[in-house]
């Protein structure tokens, strides 16, 4: 405008809309500094995801926000939700579903053990799951034991089958991290035959380890294992294709060792697994229930 009326002269056009000439140089400054100031916390987010690919709203807020207020920037969390959505940065995982548990067996099944239980320190439960991985054509099988109290991954194992043999060798790695035998422990997983069979059952006897498994295929029984599974696919990316295992071994190595040390969880009061590991005593939970997430349509994980 003021290049259409150059006669006239600013403090009038100002006027015009009811501004005085400092309001309006005033507001020119408030967007500019919010216009960096976004593209700070952008920068941030980048600088995050690049570690932990998927992290949503909540945890990124989280990792944020002592940053937010060394530098002065005033955002809260539906803030930085709306900041993401305006630059297409938040998270929708896709989903692909590939049997890997068959319990149509003539093993004997265990009951399940943790169905009230009070989990209150970390390695008095591990929960136990395979997911696929797709390497080239094929699926390879990845075996986890992941801590119920801390969420940490204690052991893992990636295999061409799904035989019993990459579930042993999980098991035999988180075994070899296990610090605490003045404690019940059990072994909880879904009744699938790699865990049935009597060479896994043998392994869990010889370390002393109580066997619990899921009674009624809910997957609700064993959530933790199956809510870890989703994580590591979706948020560090191991649904993708790999070209060959050794491709897929070192993302896996790469995602667990993210996933254990640097992403905060919101069922361990925004600890990371291996803070966690150390705690005692019932952590707080930060999440919502579903009912009010469906409500704000946030697209966060719960974990």
């Amino acid at each position: 405008m003021k290049e259409s009326h150059a006669q006239v002269g600013f403090g009038p056009l100002c006027m015009l809309f009811g501004k005085t000439r400092y309001a309006f140089y005033k507001k020119g400054k408030n967007q500019q500094r919010w216009l960096n100031e976004e593209q700070i916390v952008l920068e941030m987010v980048s600088i995050i995801r690049r570690e932990l690919p998927c992290t949503g709203t909540p945890k990124l807020y989280h990792m944020l926000r002592k940053t937010l207020q060394d530098h002065h920037i005033k955002m809260g969390r539906d803030s930085l939700h709306r900041l993401l959505c305006g630059n297409g940065l938040t998270i929708r995982p896709g989903k692909r579903y590939v049997v890997t548990t068959d319990s149509r067996h003539w093993m004997k099944k265990y009951p399940n053990l943790i169905k009230d239980l009070v989990i209150n320190e970390s390695e008095q439960v591990w929960v136990s799951d395979i997911t696929y991985i797709q390497v080239g054509e094929a699926f390879n099988f990845l075996s986890l034991i992941t801590d119920a109290y801390s969420k940490q991954i204690m052991g893992f194992c990636l295999h061409p089958t799904l035989e019993a043999e990459g579930c042993m060798n999980a098991l035999k790695m988180a075994l070899s991290q296990k610090t605490k035998y003045d404690i019940s422990h059990i072994h909880h997983s879904d009744r699938g035959a790699q865990y049935c069979c009597g060479d896994y059952v043998d392994l869990l006897h010889t370390a002393g380890l109580g066997i619990s498994m899921t009674e009624n295929g809910d997957p609700y029984e064993n959530a933790i294992a199956e809510r870890v599974n989703g994580i590591l696919k979706y948020e560090f990316s191991l649904n993708r294709e790999f070209a060959d295992t050794t491709q897929a071994l070192e993302a896996i190595q790469k995602s667990i060792r993210a996933y254990n040390e640097l992403r905060p969880h919101m069922s361990c009061n925004y600890l990371t697994p291996v803070q966690a590991h150390q705690m005692k005593g019932v952590l707080e939970k930060k999440w919502k229930p579903k009912v009010k997430q469906k409500e704000k349509e946030l697209l966060f994980d719960s974990v």
